[in-house]
């Protein structure tokens, strides 16, 4: 580990969580609203708040630390775009594919949940690219 990975860990920390909350906080809010056997109401979510923090320190690392191994000499935004439209692949689109097959959960929400999400990792890959610009084109 160094300062880069360590850098690129954190602003993909934050970024991951601010636009997790721009999907589910916002976008989504209302769908999970209309399924409270689902999901847990909001004042209970918050005693379970520091595991959404783990679970985003561990992705940011993660994602930052297989980026890191895979990157090649091209141009960073090609990137990118390559590695999230692969980790949304692997990770975002069986996941709740999964989660729609097992649970009772709303078709057209599925499908914002993929939609959104899928578009949030496109923003990671890009935003770990452009972290690591310099030494990708080097």
């Amino acid at each position: 580990m160094n300062k880069k990975f360590l850098i690129a860990w954190a602003v993909l920390f934050v970024v991951s969580m601010i636009g997790g909350f721009v999907v589910h906080g916002a976008l989504l809010h209302a769908d999970y609203a209309k399924l409270p056997n689902l999901f847990r109401p909001e004042q209970e979510a918050q005693k379970y708040f520091g595991w959404m923090l783990l679970a985003h320190v561990l992705f940011a690392g993660a994602f930052v630390w297989i980026y890191q191994r895979g990157r090649e000499s091209k141009p960073w935004l090609g990137q990118g775009v390559r590695y999230g439209v692969a980790i949304a692949l692997l990770t975002t689109i069986p996941v709740y594919m999964i989660y729609y097959t097992v649970q009772p959960m709303p078709g057209v929400m599925v499908g914002k949940q993929i939609v959104f999400d899928s578009i949030l990792t496109l923003l990671l890959g890009i935003v770990v690219a452009w972290l690591y610009r310099d030494r990708a084109a080097a």
